[in-house]
Formats: C-alpha cells, structure tokens, sequence
C-alpha cells in the first residue's frame, strides 16, 4: 500500500513532444553524415573499410526521415510556433541545417546512385539558396540587435558552399555554373558574416552560456571553404592550405575555450558536429596532397576525435530523451 501510495506521489515522466523539437537539430544530420564522408575518404586513403562509411551514411539518412517527420508535425500541429522559429533573427538562421542536410546527404547517396544524388542535390541547392536569399534580404531590413549577431548567422554562407563541396564532382556541364555562383555567395557572405561576428564576440558581452558550443560554427567557413575551393580548382594550392590552416588554429582556440568553459548539455552542443567534421576531412584531403607523417598524424587524430564527439553527443542526446530531459519543455 506505501509503495502504491509513494508511487502516486511522484510526478509523471514527462513524454517527448514535436512541439519542442528545435530546428537546429537538423545538426545532427550534417554531424553524422559529416562523419560518414570522413570516413569515406579514410577508406580511400588509408583502406578503411567501407562498411564503417556506408553504416554511417544509413544511420544519417534514418536520422534525417525520423527528424523531418517529427518536424513536419511539429508545422502541421503548431504552425505558429515554426512561423515564430523561422522569424525569430537567431533560431531563424538554423532552418539552413535543412538544407545542408539534404546537400551532404546527396554525397552519401551518390555511392549508390549518381541519378539520385543529382536529385537529391538538386533540392538541397534550391533550399540553401532559397533560404540565403530570404535571410541576407532580412538581415538588409537593418536595425539587427548586436546581441543577434551569432555564428549561426554563417549557416547562410556556408550552406552555399556545402553546394560546391556536394556538387563539386558531378558531371553535367550546368552544375559548374551553379557551383560558382554557390561560391560567390557563400564565399562573400561568408566572409562579411565572420567579421561582424568577430566584432560582436570583441566587442560586447559574452555569448549566453547554452550558444557557447556555436562558437565552433567560426571553423565551417575555411574548412567548408577549402574542400569547394578544391573542388572548383581541381588541386591543393597555397591558398588552399591558408584555408585549412587558419580553421585549424581556430579549432583549437575555440575547442579549448569549450573544455575549460563547458556549456551544459542541451542540443545546441550538436553545432560542433559538422564544423569538427568540415574540419577533419579538409585534413584527411590536404593531408593526402602535400603527405608528411605530423599531417597524417593530425587527420586522424581529427577523425578519431570527430568520431568520438558524435558518439558521445548522440549518447547524451538518447539518454536526454529517455530520461525526460529533452523534446519536453
């Protein structure tokens, strides 16, 4: 009877609800898929098995029909609240994790079908552009709050970019036309979007405590940049390496900064996925180029590193879930 009673007392675990679920989540798509490409590229330069890659590109595309679902019910049961998301000047910008989802996952795809990933590229493009266009026109409205000026507003540029490093080996003649405009737009807004961040994090007050791990987003743009740049170029070059060694020195600024200042959980820990995941196959690419052991050394302590980050961040994502600590309020 105590233990009846004791049991009534205590307050029913709270159920995940869509209603809750952040766009942003969609970062954990790019993360994973990042992570798969990665791998990919180990198999090819250093015989990693395939399995390990090809496992890894399933699990992101089960991830991104389960998250586009429970999203898609989230819009049809609270529109409102999508519509507040999508206006709102910092959660707004995360809506591109959509799209560069779809463009990373049109790179898994295409080691089973080069129709489909066309395809599949082919929608991601029109979505990160789309979603470029409508938040730089936003942003050119004017009377931006400092305070909204956070490196999630450098999803519109290098989600442009993600154009160019997933579309960089198609074969239709038309897509390089479309590679180079991704390029200018997200090589330029880029660039103009890191500097008013830059600015923003010197001169005023410190990012709230649960945006600290976006600070990572710092990284996307040169790593991202030097896999398009590669792409478009067809070689590994001095500015290539500039590229990919200034978002080195950043990652290991920023990654410290985490350590000794960790943020609690919550899902915005997901935005050091992809840029952790741009980074490590920039290396495993330059690395390739110019050889050397400490540069080998360093693309797969960068892979190893990736690998563990995302597990550990989908462990303390599952055990949220379970435990009623996540998608509940």
């Amino acid at each position: 009877m105590e233990s009846a009673s004791t049991s009534a007392a205590l307050p029913a675990r709270a159920l995940p609800s869509a209603r809750y679920m952040p766009v942003s989540l969609f970062g954990s798509v790019m993360s994973v898929a990042g992570l798969a490409l990665a791998w990919r590229l180990a198999s090819k330069y250093y015989g990693a098995n395939t399995a390990v890659a090809d496992s890894i590109g399933m699990l992101a595309l089960l991830l991104f029909g389960v998250l586009s679902i429970s999203y898609l019910s989230k819009l049809l049961r609270y529109p409102e609240l999508v519509r507040q998301e999508f206006s709102h000047p910092v959660i707004g910008s995360f809506f591109g994790t959509v799209g560069i989802s779809v463009l990373l996952l049109s790179s898994v795809i295409g080691s089973y079908s080069a129709n489909a990933q066309l395809v599949v590229w082919c929608i991601g493009t029109v979505a990160t552009l789309a979603l470029s266009v409508i938040m730089i026109s936003r942003l050119l409205n004017g009377s931006a709050a400092p305070t909204s000026v956070v490196p999630a507003w450098l999803i519109a540029g290098v989600g442009s970019l993600d154009i160019v490093v997933t579309g960089g080996a198609l074969k239709a003649e038309w897509t390089h036309e479309v590679n180079l405009l991704a390029a200018a737009v997200g090589g330029v807004s880029a660039i103009v979007f890191f500097v008013l961040i830059f600015s923003r994090l010197i001169h005023h007050e410190p990012l709230a405590a649960p945006m600290r791990p976006s600070k990572m987003i710092l990284v996307a743009p040169f790593a991202v940049g030097f896999i398009a740049y590669v792409n478009l170029v067809q070689k590994v070059d001095m500015f290539a390496a500039l590229l990919f060694y200034f978002g080195l020195f950043l990652f290991v600024i920023i990654a410290w900064r985490l350590v000794t200042r960790p943020a609690p959980f919550s899902p915005a820990w997901w935005a050091i996925g992809f840029p952790l995941a741009a980074l490590a196959n920039t290396a495993l690419i330059y690395a390739d180029a110019v050889g050397g052991v400490v540069l080998h050394l360093i693309a797969f302590l960068l892979l190893m590193l990736l690998t563990v980050a995302i597990l550990g961040l989908a462990l303390r994502t599952l055990y949220a879930l379970c435990t009623g600590r996540f998608l509940t309020a």
